[in-house]
């Protein structure tokens, strides 16, 4: 069930940008309300995720409009590497997508990004992280063929992110992943998987093979598994950690990158929701702290994507508040590290354990506030029960806590009930604070801590 929001305009910018990922229609109007300033997503084909909810021709249409009057861009990914029968359908869908107007069309393959250009005159052409580009060499040759837009390989770290800034045109756009999902092989271009179950990891179809336990069969012993890491469960050889970077988001800007990209159009909507409010807020922090906007979000000076000094070089550094950088914390993930940013903290893997760490639930949606009897409407997603410390979720603004009353909560009908324990139903309860329609609810599970890896 979606619930519109009802919160306050978001400031939206073309630089710097927050990128958010969807799935499917309802992701892409939540991470938009979440404050996404863009948001890219697949078609049912000529994508990096074949999953079958993404988004349908008729669907485009109504995201481009939704975004549109929000003051938010749509872009889409046709970034597979296409076969010889794949040719003439996928350039007269990427027509199809101009037709539609979207904003942006996400490449990898040279071909195709000709193509674009010419049967999508009007879209940007943005060039994947899988052409790995790593040098402004690359980037310029690009720019020169037409792309708007460079997303630049994951494995660059700061510094030479900082070099291709310098030596590329200012209005080439560069874009970095911030958050999510580190792939195990360069750029995402992997074959494991094709070998492996015959799914295509470079037609979107990517068994994440990587995250299997592995174990290794000595010839004369057949049938005897022995780990690769000497341990009773097993090893998982290729299980990287997540990203995240929110901390350094300044430093990020800093380097030049205009685009902050968030992995994840697999994810929930809560997971969009909660990272594309993180990483919008992180960035709002920057354009006041640093001068280029007000408290309001009304322009002071214009924001450059030059390289600056970063604070390691003597520029100001943002200070982020506390219940910002705990929201990774807050969503389904892997053990977090900065990727490739920083040498000195190199991305790693947790061979001991596949799993995620889960500690947050999603357990409803605010549908209204009752003010002259002080209760709040909800939409149940999970149980909810006295006692519990629940936690509101809505766009920038630090998540608003309430202790589930041991009394007064009421269901559809106005009924009492000992708990709210009925997904997909309506309930109500006390409370004493206004709480915007749309927000989202959520409660802290048990903590699951997975062991420190050997690689870690």
């Amino acid at each position: 069930m979606g619930v519109s929001l009802e919160f306050p305009p978001i400031t939206r910018r073309l630089k710097p940008e927050v990128l958010a990922p969807a799935g499917n229609l309802a992701t892409v109007k939540t991470a938009i309300d979440f404050g996404a300033d863009a948001v890219y997503c697949g078609g049912k084909a000529f994508g990096m995720r074949s999953a079958p909810q993404n988004l349908s021709l008729e669907d485009f249409e109504e995201a481009v409009a939704y975004a549109h009057a929000r003051d938010a861009r749509i872009f889409v990914t046709c970034n597979i590497l296409p076969t010889n029968d794949e040719i003439d359908a996928m350039n007269s869908y990427m027509g199809q997508l101009g037709e539609i107007g979207v904003d942006a069309l996400i490449v990898s393959d040279i071909g195709v990004l000709m193509a674009a250009r010419r049967v999508a005159p009007h879209v940007e052409v943005h060039v994947s992280t899988q052409a790995g580009i790593t040098n402004y060499q690359a980037a310029n040759a690009f720019a020169a063929l037409g792309a708007s837009r460079v997303v630049l390989a994951r494995e660059l770290d700061i510094e030479a992110i900082r070099g291709i800034r310098a030596h590329v045109p200012d209005d080439l756009e560069i874009e970095a992943f911030v958050h999510g999902s580190m792939c195990m092989a360069f750029s995402g271009r992997c074959l494991i998987s094709q070998h492996l179950t015959g799914r295509d990891a470079n037609h979107g179809d990517c068994a994440q093979s990587c995250r299997w336990k592995y174990h290794v069969v000595e010839e004369k012993r057949p049938g005897q598994f022995i780990p690769v890491e000497v341990t009773d469960g097993g090893t998982f050889l290729f299980n990287s950690h997540d990203m995240n970077v929110l901390a350094h988001v300044d430093e990020i800007l800093d380097a030049g990158v205009t685009s902050l990209k968030i992995e994840g159009r697999a994810k929930s909507a809560y997971y969009v929701a909660a990272m594309a409010n993180a990483y919008k807020t992180a960035v709002n922090e920057f354009m006041i702290q640093r001068g280029f906007e007000d408290e309001a979000g009304r322009p002071l000076r214009p924001f450059t994507s030059a390289a600056q000094p970063s604070s390691a070089q003597g520029g100001s550094a943002v200070t982020l508040p506390e219940w910002l950088l705990a929201e990774p914390d807050k969503v389904t993930h892997r053990e977090y590290s900065t990727g490739f940013y920083y040498p000195e903290q190199p991305a790693g893997e947790n061979i001991m354990v596949g799993g995620y760490i889960n500690e947050w639930r999603w357990v409803g949606d605010v549908l209204g506030y009752d003010e002259a009897n002080a209760r709040l409407h909800i939409y149940a997603k999970n149980k909810i029960s006295p006692g519990m410390d629940i936690e509101f979720l809505f766009p920038g603004h630090a998540p608003i806590v309430l202790r589930v009353p041991d009394q007064g909560l009421l269901d559809e009908a106005g009924e009492p009930v000992a708990e709210i324990n009925h997904p997909a139903h309506e309930f109500s309860l006390p409370c004493d604070q206004a709480i915007p329609r749309g927000a989202m609810i959520r409660a802290r599970l048990r903590a699951r801590t997975l062991p420190v890896s050997a690689a870690s």
